[in-house]
């Protein structure tokens, strides 16, 4: 399976946490009051799943092969991305004060909360569909089969060293136990069919369905 292909399926998997993550964030803005539990719970998945796996991914491996082929590192697409990235880390800081200052009783902790939510859903959606839509198809266009091969490699590389075995799953879990609580869809995979020889990655941790 291509690298990109991997990664699209992750971004079904972020859908579905931005899905829980607008539940929170109505709520919190209706009710002023957050849910600080679960607020934790879809933030911690951001950061680890969402950033320092999928986006590690991206920024370490996908992206600077790329550039190595001429895409342009400070203008060109994966530069817009790396940005789009540290404006989501950003948010999600915003968002986990806000979550403390909740916490610690102060009334505008939701509000706060549900603003840089809603800024931060927007973005990733955002984001997505560009990645999906416009860089992914031409990185397969760009990449032969060999190149693909070794970003996979690569990829599981960073997964298994870098992340950390079983992260991968136990941020499934947390996504799907997530998507269960506010009665969103689980992801559904896009089924591909792998090239000979071309292994896919581990990361993926439940059946692969048409989507």
């Amino acid at each position: 399976m291509y690298t990109t292909q991997i990664l699209m399926n992750e971004h079904r998997v972020i859908e579905q946490v931005l899905d829980c993550l607008d539940a929170i964030s109505d709520s919190a803005m209706g009710l002023e009051r957050l849910d600080c539990v679960d607020a934790n719970k879809v933030i911690d998945f951001l950061f680890e799943f969402a950033d320092g796996c999928h986006h590690a991914k991206e920024e370490r491996v996908l992206f600077p092969a790329l550039e190595a082929i001429g895409f342009s590192a400070s203008q060109g697409p994966t530069a817009i991305m790396r940005m789009e990235h540290e404006h989501g880390r950003s948010l999600l800081a915003q968002m986990r004060e806000a979550v403390l200052e909740a916490e610690a009783g102060l009334p505008n902790g939701p509000t706060v909360f549900a603003y840089a939510a809603g800024r931060y859903l927007e973005l990733l959606r955002m984001h997505i569909r560009k990645e999906d839509n416009c860089l992914f198809p031409a990185a397969d266009e760009a990449l032969s089969g060999t190149a693909q091969r070794t970003l996979t490699e690569q990829c599981e590389y960073v997964e298994e060293h870098e992340v950390g075995e079983n992260k991968h799953e136990y941020y499934l879990g947390i996504a799907n136990d997530l998507a269960d609580k506010y009665d969103v869809p689980r992801a559904q995979f896009v089924l591909v069919e792998q090239e000979p020889g071309l292994a896919c990655c581990h990361s993926h941790g439940q059946p692969v369905a048409a989507r």
